[in-house]
């Protein structure tokens, strides 16, 4: 548990190397809606709650789907890394920065979603958060002044 507590901690160190916070500027919220509903809920859940002991590895070492609501880290995280994680999967993302002892089970949406449908979700699943959580989040991405 240590391990990957480092890990985790590692992961979220890649915040600070985001693109500017416009990316979910008017985005269309009915669209993400409806793709979050198709594409992300049997995983994250109906209500974005994700499942059940999604901070504990299964057998094989990957962590549950987390919940996409305030309760869960998706917060914490820049939009770019965000899209990444949303475009290419978690694998491939984790690889990309470095991070290979972390085993992720989020599928890619490259071949499923458009860039502008993965804003959309993206942008509903932020629309669903506390007023000082979307805050927080808007602060990990760089300026684009």
């Amino acid at each position: 548990m240590i391990k990957l507590n480092f890990l985790v901690v590692t992961f979220f160190s890649f915040a600070t190397s985001a693109s500017a916070g416009h990316e979910m500027d008017d985005r269309d919220l009915t669209n993400g809606q409806t793709l979050y509903a198709e594409h992300c809920a049997s995983c994250h859940g109906v209500k974005l709650e994700g499942q059940p002991d999604w901070q504990t590895p299964d057998e094989n070492g990957i962590l549950p789907s987390p919940p996409h609501d305030e309760t869960g880290h998706t917060w914490h995280h820049d939009n770019q890394l965000l899209f990444e994680y949303t475009q290419l999967g978690g694998e491939a993302v984790l690889a990309a920065r470095g991070v290979d002892a972390f085993a992720s089970g989020m599928p890619g949406f490259v071949d499923t979603l458009t860039d502008d449908d993965i804003w959309d979700v993206l942008t509903y699943i932020r629309s669903t958060w506390p007023d000082d959580i979307q805050q927080l989040q808007a602060s990990r991405n760089l300026s684009h002044e």
